[in-house]
């Protein structure tokens, strides 16, 4: 073996050693391999389902009345009237009795006869139905501010990051795994 041979193995486990050692020193340390999750705001929309809801309600109907003036109660009670107050007092005083009584039972039979037909009803049972709508919150998201260093930046992502973010080579987030 010639000496230019024994100096090249040398030189090379030298070298060798060399770049063993600065590796293990990190002098080609190459920055911060995570981002810092500074917050992560949950974004949500609020969705509206509409549905029916319905009720069964009771409706009370007066029956239709062929008298609404109520004549026939007014006729017969003034001529009930007139007779019962004819039977009292003599000469003007039982025509005044009379006109008087007249008038009377004109009166009460015009209101007993509109108590009879505000009493004549009938009830039914209706349907009544409305609209209402279901609340849901769908999660759309997360607003999530971060730091690389002394920069801040935001993003937005599908799920909650955590407490970090991974960094490839070049320094840019890994959003396609959970860190």
């Amino acid at each position: 073996m010639n000496k230019s041979m024994l100096a090249g193995i040398g030189i090379g486990v030298a070298a060798a050693l060399g770049v063993a050692a600065v590796a293990n020193m990190n002098v080609f340390d190459r920055g911060p391999q995570f981002a810092q999750v500074l917050s992560a705001t949950p974004i949500k929309e609020t969705i509206k389902t509409p549905r029916q809801e319905c009720r069964n309600v009771t409706l009370t109907h007066r029956r239709p009345v062929q008298d609404e003036n109520r004549i026939a109660g007014s006729v017969l009670g003034a001529v009930a009237g007139g007779v019962l107050g004819h039977q009292f007092g003599g000469g003007r005083g039982r025509d005044v009795a009379t006109v008087a009584g007249a008038l009377a039972g004109g009166y009460g039979g015009n209101q007993v006869q509109g108590a009879l037909q505000d009493r004549d009803t009938y009830t039914t049972t209706e349907q009544r139905c409305k609209t209402v709508y279901d609340k849901q919150d769908k999660m759309m998201g997360y607003d999530v501010t971060y730091k690389i260093g002394d920069q801040q930046g935001k993003i937005r992502m599908d799920n909650d990051p955590g407490t970090r973010i991974p960094l490839d080579g070049n320094g840019q987030l890994v959003l396609n795994n959970k860190a």
